[in-house]
Order: structure tokens, then sequence, then C-alpha cells
């Protein structure tokens, strides 16, 4: 008589899982289906849970040793490694299934945020190499579904959704620096260029601005795609767009804007008041800088006129 081996199965998603005792791969796959809730007459691959390596060789089975953990994929199935913290990305390339599972809820596991919960669940500092597209997921998250999926009190996961809106804010507000000194820096350089060429002055053309590529322009409105879903989706849309896009807010001015964003004028109202701050804001970053570069000239043309002057003085001497 065959020995029984003991090994343990799962579905592809891997949030149920059973051990078993089997005396070969055909029995795998039938009491496996079996258990998983799978139609005996839907063909399954069986795979190695932690690489995906196909099994389909009964020596092979035989082989593996005792508690190997295998996966049960139907026909549109595909292995996926375990979850790491990496960005929490990978469930975007499964297919889309209607889980069945009775240790689950299955609305919050179709949710996006399930999965990152999970992770923060079982190591809340995981949260430091989330992307911020995971972050921004957790931040729209329905705050008491969260807090029951992490074990937490509603108002401590209202709190942390606040914290996570601030860390993403400020990765915006560092973004934004960074990109307000590549053009300041661009502009100084083009500056100096045309100085250097004075007998052939350039008129600044569609050359010297930066298009962002991709970027479809909504004919009604005159905004970018980009720009009116930031306006309309984002939490602090003002930190979020190009000094361009903001200026470009901010001329239209309200009755303009009620039109485009399809909103009250109150509302409309405290976005471009927002806006304003911001681009004042960004406006005294930029002054800030040209008034450092400005004394930084003047000193050194300070320093160079002090040494001519004293040239003179010491020969004579």
């Amino acid at each position: 008589m065959t020995d029984r081996k003991p090994c343990k199965v799962c579905n592809f998603t891997r949030q149920m899982s059973h051990g078993l005792v089997v005396p070969s791969l055909q029995e795998l796959k039938v009491r496996g289906c079996e258990i998983l809730g799978f139609s005996p007459s839907d063909p399954v691959t069986v795979v190695l849970e932690d690489d995906g390596t196909i099994v389909e060789d009964q020596a092979y089975f035989l082989c593996l040793p005792s508690n190997t953990k295998f996966m049960l994929l139907h026909e549109k199935e595909t292995w996926s490694p375990v979850r790491r913290v990496d960005g929490g990305t990978a469930w975007m390339a499964r297919d889309s299934v209607i889980l069945e599972t009775d240790t689950v809820d299955s609305s919050s596991a179709a949710a996006p945020w399930w999965d990152l919960a999970q992770q923060l669940k079982q190591d809340l500092a995981s949260i430091i190499l989330m992307s911020e597209a995971d972050l921004q997921t957790l931040v729209d998250a329905p705050c008491p579904e969260l807090a029951s999926a992490l074990g937490f009190q509603e108002k401590k996961a209202e709190n942390l959704q606040q914290t996570l809106q601030r860390v993403l804010d400020r990765r915006e507000e560092e973004r934004q620096s960074k990109e307000l000194l590549q053009l300041y820096l661009k502009a100084v350089d083009k500056e100096d260029r045309q100085q250097e060429e004075p007998s052939q002055p350039r008129q600044g053309g569609a050359g010297d601005v930066d298009v962002p590529d991709g970027m479809e322009v909504d004919s009604a409105s005159g905004f970018m795609s980009r720009t009116l879903m930031v306006l309309k989706g984002k939490t602090s849309p003002e930190t979020r767009l190009s000094t361009e896009d903001l200026q470009m807010v901010v001329t239209r001015g309200v009755e303009a804007m009620e039109k485009v964003l399809g909103w009250d004028g109150a509302r409309t109202l405290a976005l471009l008041q927002a806006c304003e701050a911001e681009l004042a804001r960004r406006l005294q970053q930029v002054q800030a800088v040209q008034s450092i570069r400005s004394n930084t000239q003047l000193n050194s043309s300070w320093q160079s006129g002090e040494k001519s002057i004293e040239t003179p003085g010491q020969g004579s001497s």
C-alpha cells in the first residue's frame, strides 16, 4: 500500500488553506477540489505554493517533503508570489474573480485596500515602503471598514488616514519644490546662454516649454484631463497641481471654475482661495532662491572689486 503523504492545499488567493493526507497526486486534485469548493469537472493545475512550480508527475510528487503546500489553479487563474512589502500592486495583475470563502467577507476581499490593511496589521512598519498609490488607497478606504480590518478603534483608524494624507502632502510638496528648482535652474541656464550669444537672440517657443506627455486637453474647459481628475477627486488638490495649472485655475475665477467642476459657489471659492495661497507660497520660494543667488553674485563682485583696488596700492608702496 502506497504511503499517504501529509500536505496542504490553498486557492490562488491563499485565503483558504487546508491540510490533508493523500497517497497520490490525482487524489490530491480530487480531495483538494472538494475542500476548496471547486467543481469536480473543472480542470485544475497543481503548483507549489512557494514558487509556482507545476507538479504533474507522480514520482516528483512523492519526492516532495511532507507538509508541502500546494496551490490549485483553475484554467484562468495564475500563480503569484506571496505579497511582499513592495508597494502592494501585485493584486492588479490578477484576473477579477468572485471569491467565496467562509473566513473573509467577499466585499472586503474584493477591495484593493483590504490586502494593504492586512500588511499593516501584520507589520505597521511596512507602511514606510508603500507606494503613494497604496497610501492614497488606504486614505480613500471607508474608515469603519478599515478600522475593522486593522482591529483598531474607528478614531485610531481615522488618525492613521490623516497621518497618511500628511505624508502624501509632504511628498507632493517636496516633489513640487524640486520641480520649481529645476525650472529655475533651466531659466538661469537659458539666461546665461542668451548672454553668451547676444547677436542671436531667440524667442521662447514651444521647445522651451515642458509639455507633459500623454496628457489630453479637455476642449470644453481647456484643462488637461489629469488636472481635472486631481481637482475633482483628490484631497488638497492645490498641492498636487503644477504652478502653471494653479495660475490657470486662479485666473479663471470662481464663476468659470463652477462650470468646469460642476460645484457650488462656496466649494469653488474655497478651492480658489487654497490655490491662491499655494501659488503665493511657491512664488515666495522662487523669490527666496533668486534672492540667495543675487546676494551670492553681489558678494562675488564686491570681493573682486576689493582685490582690484588693493593691487595698485601695493605696487606704489
